[in-house]
């Protein structure tokens, strides 16, 4: 990660700045193997483009993905530590922000009320003020930006608007790293099936030639084996071509 990240809590945004941003976030999505790799190095963006000098910013990012379990990812140990109980209550800035789509804002965590069993645990942490503001993403996805401070009121109300225009300029970049994992995704469980379904072809080929049976008997007794079994179809379908490897098969499908 460059530490020459531009800095946005500071100053105001310009196009040359906007352009280092946009390297960086192409950077991130051609060198990431996958959403979790890229939520980590955009976390750690994060961090030092919305830090200003002297007073850190931690950052944790929350993917939430349909059918799938929560992605996070964080800016350094002790973001990580923040996270993880948020985490463990199920519940918190970063958690709402992701699921309801709205910017969630705690000026001060000793008079915060929402959630109060991780503002305490955080309390001891010493944050003292968070900020969670969603991702514009698609779909079933959701995601947010959840940034730590030490010190109350650290996010006014032009630090939420630059950190609002940060999320938007970095949404475009999550979004297409959610969607290649996807595909990935989509091509290895393809793959899988593939493979699979080859060996429930050859299996039921084998059954065939051993019973002289018809293709629909060979199946039934494919599946009977698998139920009687309570073993997956494909997992019987592969021991029976295995076993075919090793020498010649016994006829034991039939009960």
């Amino acid at each position: 990660m460059s530490e020459t990240a531009p800095t946005f809590l500071s100053t105001e945004s310009t196009a040359k700045t906007d352009t280092h941003l946009s390297q960086h976030l192409q950077e991130l999505v051609l060198n990431s193997t996958d959403v979790g790799e890229f939520l980590d190095g955009l976390a750690r963006l994060s961090s030092s483009s919305l830090s200003t000098p002297g007073d850190e910013v931690l950052t944790g990012i929350t993917l939430l993905r349909h059918k799938r379990s929560a992605t996070v990812a964080s800016s350094s140990e002790d973001a990580q530590a923040m996270d993880e109980i948020q985490y463990a209550f199920g519940d918190g800035p970063c958690m709402t922000a992701s699921r309801e789509q709205v910017n969630v804002l705690v000026a001060d965590l000793q008079t915060e009320e929402r959630w109060p069993q991780y503002t305490t645990a955080v309390l001891q942490l010493g944050v003292r003020s968070i900020l969670a503001v969603p991702f514009h993403l698609q779909e079933d996805t959701k995601a947010a930006l959840n940034l730590y401070s030490h010190r109350p009121g650290r996010f006014d109300e032009k630090s939420v608007e630059l950190v609002e225009q940060f999320v938007r300029q970095t949404s475009l970049g999550l979004m297409l790293a959610v969607r290649f994992t996807h595909l990935a995704e989509t091509a290895d469980n393809l793959k899988a099936a593939l493979v699979s379904r080859t060996d429930i072809d050859v299996a039921v080929g084998i059954i065939m030639a051993q019973n002289r049976c018809s293709q629909e008997s060979a199946v039934e007794i494919l599946k009977t084996a698998s139920s009687t079994r309570n073993i997956k179809l494909r997992d019987v379908a592969a021991g029976i071509v295995t076993s075919l490897d090793q020498g010649p098969a016994k006829t034991f499908y039939e009960d």
